[in-house]
């Protein structure tokens, strides 16, 4: 008879796990439902600006399912800010709002974050996050964003990690200050209280959670999403060739001159480990297009998240694996007084691509073909009524890339948003702002040839009837930066048009404010790169395209090899695979 002990079961049980994955997924959607239906800004309530996520009490993320990535993929250095800052001076009912990218852990200053930390009979479980672009925060420019900054003074109110609420409080006189230091007070007013809203009812659900499954036990399993995130990027790693791979990407301009702005990186990939290098990077720049270090590491993973596997959990141990070098005084790691309202944007984007190129060299069928870079900015101004507003030029964004499978996305906006970032409805635009919205279609021929091809950018025209401050940030213009991959073909480049009613043309730079009288505003977006070889593509996907006028039936023939008959509601299919035969020899 055998004496040897029982094996003793895992005490994480798998299915439970996936379980938990999902409730605290969950909890970060209705935070930002209560966010988009509670908050005042369009920004927010319409364009979903904004990111929710959970962490651990160690400032761990746990869940980050809703908004855009940018935001959370560095939440993890605000959080330990405060706990940096706060450590012997955690409370129940407390909240924390921080901004600051030197001092804080923030990635720019107009993100402000809210972090709630949550209790459980008085024990200290989780926090519960919001990070949300305030509509204004003073500075030298309406609207957040300064292209004439030379310094992080020029950009806004800096917060270091402060109270705004202590033991269920509100800090009164601090709320002042900040509604004293925006040109929008009544927005951030009730931009603020929604953020407050959305982490108490986040932090109420942990509580329900953890209760119901028994603290201890809980927060067991919230170690193990940890390590089931890191095994499973293991795990991808592992399945890569070793070696060295190199990416490089970057801007044309510091935003007052041109000039290169390289964005390099050295991958290596060891065993179940990768290390992101950036040396040889530019050195800082004098505009506002250089990058924190949570802005850097946040760009990495989203493009390590957006590369491998999509059903892997969203959680800091996804990113255990991965060691990130970023040399300080560069355009990836600045030094302060560097200001860096644009990093969100630029250079988070060429961070990714950079990466994306050098991930693409490790397994090319998983390769991501770049998107189109912005080619709008904001107006801001004092509407009929007299009320201020800051209006984004949403509706002029530019075109994705393409992926094995799937064609880029249309007009969707910021590649740092993944699609995260909704464009408002034109209807309600018109209803909130001072413009009249003329034109929003698709550019024909602008999007990056395939056997997947890229978003197309759009015609977008637009007309305000009060003066306004045009803050111009247009990266995409001037030259294609929607780059192919595997053969496929580079999207187009972006074209701004300024015409002052009384002035006429005012042709725009790529960087800086345009002072404007009632004025029209056209925008020919980018377009996105597109994946694989376009004469691979399915015929009747090409015919699909010249029918909604994205491919004409000329760039059909002579970039596709598709024919189409002579009413073009078919493919010839005999004249298609003659021109697509392979040439003898």
């Amino acid at each position: 008879m055998s004496t040897a002990n029982p094996p003793v079961a895992d005490p994480i049980d798998p299915i439970r796990l996936a379980v938990v994955q999902k409730q605290v997924d969950h909890i970060s959607h209705q935070m930002g439902w209560i966010m988009t239906r509670t908050a005042r800004s369009p920004i927010f309530s319409q364009s979903h600006d904004f990111t929710c996520f959970v962490a651990t009490a160690r400032g761990e993320i746990i869940a980050q399912a809703d908004g855009i990535p940018i935001h959370s993929g560095g939440g993890g250095f605000a959080l330990r800010a405060v706990l940096r800052d706060f450590a012997d001076d955690i409370a129940e009912g407390d909240v924390f709002l921080l901004s600051d990218p030197y001092e804080a852990g923030g990635n720019h200053l107009p993100d402000w974050t809210m972090i709630r930390p949550v209790f459980v009979d008085g024990r200290f479980c989780a926090f519960t996050c919001n990070r949300a672009h305030q509509s204004d925060i003073g500075g030298g420019a309406a609207g957040t964003y300064n292209p004439q900054a030379t310094e992080i003074f020029h950009e806004g109110i800096r917060l270091p990690v402060l109270k705004l609420v202590e033991r269920g409080r509100l800090r009164r006189d601090l709320m002042r200050l900040l509604l004293l230091n925006s040109r929008c007070p009544d927005l951030m007013e009730g931009d603020l209280s929604a953020m407050q809203g959305s982490i108490r009812i986040g932090g109420e659900r942990v509580v329900a959670m953890l209760t119901e499954l028994g603290v201890d036990a809980g927060l067991s399993y919230f170690d193990a999403l940890l390590r089931h995130g890191e095994a499973r990027m293991r795990a991808e790693i592992r399945a890569l060739p070793p070696g060295t791979y190199f990416g490089e990407d970057g801007s044309d301009t510091d935003c007052f001159k041109k000039v290169d702005v390289p964005v390099r990186v050295t991958l290596q990939v060891r065993g179940d480990e990768m290390v992101f290098d950036f040396t040889g990077s530019s050195p800082q720049i004098m505009g506002f297009k250089n990058s924190s270090l949570a802005n850097t590491y946040s760009s990495v993973y989203v493009a390590v998240s957006t590369f491998f596997d999509h059903r892997l959990p969203r959680n800091d141990g996804l990113f255990r694996p991965i060691t990130i070098i970023a040399p300080e005084g560069t355009v990836v790691n600045a030094r302060p007084p560097a200001p860096m309202t644009m990093n969100t944007v630029y250079p988070a984007t060429d961070i990714i691509s950079a990466c994306w190129k050098a991930l693409a060299q490790t397994m090319p069928e998983r390769a991501c073909a770049g998107w189109g870079k912005a080619c709008y900015g904001l107006s801001s101004g004092t509407d009929e009524k007299g009320r201020f507003f800051v209006m984004y030029h949403w509706h002029g964004s530019s075109g994705g890339g393409a992926v094995k499978g799937r064609d880029g996305f249309q007009c969707i906006g910021l590649m740092i948003s993944l699609g995260g970032l909704t464009l408002p409805n034109v209807e309600g635009y018109e209803q909130a702002y001072p413009v009249r919205i003329l034109r929003q279609e698709l550019r024909t021929d602008t999007a990056g040839a395939g056997q997947y091809r890229g978003g197309a950018g759009v015609d977008y025209l637009c007309e305000l009837s009060v003066p306004t401050a045009h803050a111009i940030r247009s990266e995409g213009v001037g030259r294609p930066s929607g780059f192919g991959v595997n053969g496929g073909l580079t999207g187009a480049a972006g074209v701004m048009e300024v015409t002052d009613r009384v002035r006429g043309p005012m042709p725009p730079p790529q960087y800086g404010i345009q002072q404007l009288g009632p004025a029209r505003i056209r925008v020919l977006s980018s377009a996105g790169g597109g994946w694989g070889d376009p004469r691979a593509r399915d015929p009747q996907a090409v015919l699909d395209d010249v029918r909604d006028e994205i491919v004409s039936p000329q760039a059909a023939r002579d970039i596709y090899g598709v024919v189409l008959s002579a009413d073009g509601r078919s493919v010839d299919v005999a004249a298609t695979a003659g021109l697509r035969a392979p040439e003898p020899g």
